[in-house]
């Protein structure tokens, strides 16, 4: 089977299209990244620090600011859709798979494969 231009155009578009996503999806990994580990390191200095269990619950989170803070950034982020945006390509990608699986073709995370799995007939 042949391709179409209108197949190599689209096949070339996705892949700009996704490839255009991988830096601004690394960036919000990285932020997701580090702020689950200053949660993760927050909470426990919170739950080793011997005078949590003798205060109030909110005493003991203004006790520990660095906990709190980071504990609100990070819901923060996904209230902002940061679980969206670490995955957008991926999404975009299973997306195009389902279309293109009507069609008899497939794709990976990076192009579109213009093989067709059986003849089409319409």
């Amino acid at each position: 089977y042949t391709s179409s231009p209108d197949l190599k155009a689209f096949e070339r578009r996705l892949t700009e299209y996704i490839a255009c996503l991988q830096p601004a999806t690394g960036r919000w990994r990285m932020i997701l990244i580090v702020v689950s580990v200053c949660t993760a390191t927050g909470a426990w200095n919170w739950l080793i620090d011997p005078e949590t269990q003798k205060v109030s619950f909110f005493t003991s989170l203004w006790n520990h600011p660095f906990f709190t803070i980071s504990c609100i950034t990070l819901i923060g982020l996904f209230f902002a859709g940061i679980h969206k945006r670490v995955v957008a390509p991926s999404i975009i990608a299973a997306r195009c798979r389902t279309v293109l699986a009507e069609y008899n073709m497939s794709c990976d995370d990076v192009s579109v494969s213009t093989s067709y799995s059986r003849p089409c007939f319409v």
